[in-house]
Parts: C-alpha cells; structure tokens; sequence
C-alpha cells in the first residue's frame, strides 16, 4: 500500500514539530577546530565505513540545521552508528551548530539549474520533502542531490528496519522493496548541482 496524501500531510507536520525550532547561528572558525576529527572520515573523498561496508556521506551543500539534527540523533542513539554515537556523545547544542555550518559550507538551492532523471512512480513518494532535484525543501529535510548511492541506500534500509527512528520515513519505506529503495537511492546520486565531500588540508604544512 502506497503512502496516501493525507499520510503525507500529516507526517509532514509530526516532522517538523520534532526538529527543534531554536537555532543559533553557528561559528564555521570554531566549527573547523571542533570537527577536525570528522574529517578521518568525511575528509576522504569516496571513503568507505568498514562494517557494514557503505560510503561515508558527503557533507558540504547540505542543510546545517539537518547536520545538527543527525548529531542530536546520534547522541540520541536514534541512530544506530556506534562511532558516530561516541563522536557526537559529548557535544554540546553549540558545538553542533558550530561544526554543522563548518561542514556544510553553502548548502545548494533548488533551481531551474538542475540536472537528473526524472522522478518514478516510486521516486515521486520523496519529492514532497526532499524535491525533484534532490534539495530538501525545508532545513529540516535533507539534501540528497549526489549523495553517495549506496549510503542512501543504507540509510532507507535502516530506517525500514527501525534502525534509524524518525516520525515519517517509516510511513514511506516500509512497504517498498529493496529494489525500489535501490532505485530510490540511484535517482537522487544522479541529481546535479551535487553534494561534495569535505576538503581538508593534504600536507601538515598545507595552508588549507
């Protein structure tokens, strides 16, 4: 069974409502400092999590707010991830916010600029948060225009296993296929402008 409209409505709103509505500016000068261990991972361009193997997203472009809420879930352990837990663990909402606008650099625009596939029979069930062009259409949405394939792919399969709790995926994946979320997956890592991974600097003498 297809997710209806008013399902749609309504988990839009249980959504929002979760998400904390304070939102200080963050300090990117501050973030770099903070986040320097982040980048062991997501610093590495097409670097892989070990176990499951699945690439490590890509963060720069995306929402600060969203970034700032996947901490929170990982702190919260919301989110299964165990080194993502003990990174997050002892941050504080400041820290988060900090290292969120660090990472995230200019988060990408919905536009007439963009390239991609036209959205499925099944890709149409995400464009009401998550848009046509793979921009999520509120900060508290996520942007997945060139995310890697395979970490959405992860990341549908854990929300349809509960692994990842949030108030609406649930509703959207749990009656797809592992097919359909593959396709799900595919479309939105085509999308063009994309996600990037963190530079960070190569050499300790770099000035980067």
């Amino acid at each position: 069974m297809r997710v209806s409209a008013k399902v749609v409505a309504v988990g839009l709103i249980a959504l929002v409502g979760a998400v904390s509505n304070a939102w200080a500016e963050g300090n990117a000068a501050r973030g770099k400092v903070l986040a320097y261990t982040c980048l062991g991972c997501h610093g590495i361009a097409n670097y892989k999590n070990v176990y499951p193997t699945y690439s490590v997203p890509k963060l720069v472009g995306q929402h600060p707010e969203y970034i700032v809420a996947a901490l929170k879930a990982y702190k919260g352990s919301e989110r299964s991830h165990a080194t993502m837990h003990a990174q997050a663990a002892s941050l504080s909402d400041q820290d988060m916010q900090d290292i969120a606008v660090y990472l995230a650099g200019t988060p990408l625009k919905s536009g007439a600029n963009a390239i991609g596939a036209a959205p499925t029979k099944v890709t149409e069930l995400c464009v009401a948060c998550h848009g046509k062009d793979g921009v999520g259409i509120t900060v508290e949405y996520p942007t997945l225009a060139g995310q890697h394939a395979d970490y959405l792919e992860r990341a549908l399969q854990e929300y349809k296993r509960g692994d990842r709790k949030n108030p609406v995926m649930p509703a959207f994946v749990g009656n797809l296929s592992n097919e359909e979320l593959k396709t799900i997956a595919e479309y939105y890592a085509a999308q063009r402008p994309n996600l990037e991974t963190v530079k960070r600097r190569v050499f300790f003498f770099s000035a980067e």
